[in-house]
């Protein structure tokens, strides 16, 4: 039995959107989640049915009609944007399809950003995302900006500034749907390095099979509500 504290919990969750019509579409409908330390949990389900809400509603991204919501065993529902933005900077680490990198600035600034917002001294922020880029197997690439790096690579720094702070939890969504298959395996490869050396817990959205096979979990997105898979 896994005692290992409750890092990220959903209890029955709802969010639903207005289109332009007026018309609302329900895109969770009690949808419970509990996540533990040190976890690897795969989220699957097809196109449209709320993933991505889910998400953003774990990452804080988006508010939740209804339902509770605990980050850390910390509610979260009903704080104000600036203590949903503190959160999000030190409990929750992002990873995105498209990387979300900042073009302008190298490999190490954008890992080293989530530090500066945490107000990290300039040498112990430089030290740490150096650190971090070596961590996720890309050290010699600290100054190269992301247009002069594959997509695999730019997928590993995306992953480093997701860790910067040490977050609680990392979600991940789509983190390989925009990677050749190699670059695929060398990222879900990763992913469970961390998780198993480091103890990186990790929530992956995933289209892909092989990826969710990965994971010590999978649960499936089936009408705005979350059921445990037994295999795929």
């Amino acid at each position: 039995m896994n005692m290992k504290r409750v890092v990220l919990q959903a209890v029955d969750v709802y969010k639903s959107y207005r289109m332009g019509t007026g018309v609302v579409v329900p895109a969770l409908r009690g949808a419970n989640l509990e996540v533990r330390e040190g976890e690897f949990v795969a989220i699957i389900g097809p196109s449209g049915s709320g993933k991505t809400t889910l998400l953003n509603v774990l990452g804080l991204l988006d508010t939740p009609d209804s339902g509770e919501l605990y980050v850390d065993g910390i509610p979260v529902v009903g704080l104000d944007d600036d203590e949903l933005s503190e959160m999000r900077l030190r409990k929750i680490g992002f990873v995105f399809q498209y990387y979300n990198l900042i073009p302008i600035l190298t490999a190490l600034e954008n890992v080293e950003l989530p530090l500066i917002l945490a107000g990290v001294p300039l040498e112990r922020r430089t030290r740490r995302a150096m650190e971090l880029l070596r961590m996720v197997g890309i050290p010699n690439m600290q100054n190269h900006k992301p247009t002069e790096m594959s997509g695999g690579q730019q997928q590993r720094v995306a992953i480093a500034r997701a860790l910067a702070n040490e977050p609680s939890i990392v979600l991940a969504d789509e983190p390989t749907g925009n990677l050749d298959t190699k670059a695929s395996e060398e990222i879900v490869s990763l992913m469970k390095g961390l998780n198993r050396e480091k103890g990186t817990t990790f929530v992956v959205v995933t289209h892909d099979l092989e990826v969710a096979r990965e994971a010590d979990r999978i649960l499936r997105i089936r009408d705005g509500k979350l059921y445990e898979v037994d295999e795929l």
